[in-house]
């Protein structure tokens, strides 16, 4: 496994890299991907960190775990490769959302990697899924490894908006300090909540960018 961490991020998470359940967890991957079809690459794990150096990051986006599809998950919660098609269901929403909250149309793929490479930390808290098994590699401790990300985003920086989608990414609000930091929550974009109601007309795409500009930020183009 070829994996690599940014530096920025390193400083941030020395102590992690430390503790008994990161290296216990880092075994259980290993062991996983030698034995398993496991995604993203191993390459890939961490791109939600390499794409989005800490000293860059403006936007928090929370997924689960990354997409069990072959070929379609490469690091970046609900971001799929360039040649995937047709998109997955629950990106197919947060690009209807941006086309009816900025008037933008629809792009031509489903990589958000200009996303992230503008300071959006687009980060699940699982990093990693045997394929074809959904939520296969739950509770072997990347959720704590990634609440340790949040916590360090909310101790160490300011003016960060943390999009909060659904039930599990609402549970990370405990993590955020809400003094320095904007928290916008909705349903998740998936078809089941969003035709319920509960993610169509959030605005948040509008919503951060008019939060950034009143900071002095760059908005971030969707």
């Amino acid at each position: 496994m070829n994996v690599k961490i940014d530096p920025s991020w390193q400083v941030q998470l020395k102590d992690e890299f430390e503790k008994d359940y990161f290296k216990n967890l880092v075994q259980f991957v290993k062991d996983e991907y030698h034995t398993h079809t496991c995604l993203p690459k191993g390459r890939d794990i961490f791109n939600a960190m390499n794409y989005t150096p800490f000293d860059k990051v403006k936007v928090v986006i929370m997924g689960q775990d990354p997409y069990p599809t072959p070929g379609h998950a490469h690091g970046l919660c609900f971001s799929v490769q360039k040649d995937v098609q047709p998109l997955p269901p629950s990106l197919v929403n947060i690009f209807k959302e941006i086309e009816t909250d900025l008037g933008q149309p629809f792009p031509a793929n489903g990589s958000l990697v200009r996303w992230a490479q503008q300071g959006v930390l687009l980060l699940n808290a699982v990093l990693t899924v045997r394929a074809g098994q959904p939520r296969s590699h739950q509770g072997k401790g990347w959720e704590i490894f990634t609440n340790q990300i949040i916590k360090k985003i909310s101790e160490n920086k300011e003016n960060v908006v943390f999009l909060l989608w659904g039930g599990d990414a609402k549970r990370k609000k405990s993590l955020i300090d809400i003094q320095k930091h904007l928290i916008l929550e909705s349903g998740h974009p998936s078809p089941l909540s969003a035709n319920r109601g509960y993610w169509f007309g959030n605005k948040h795409f509008s919503k951060t960018n008019n939060f950034l500009k009143s900071k002095g930020l760059k908005k971030i183009i969707w």
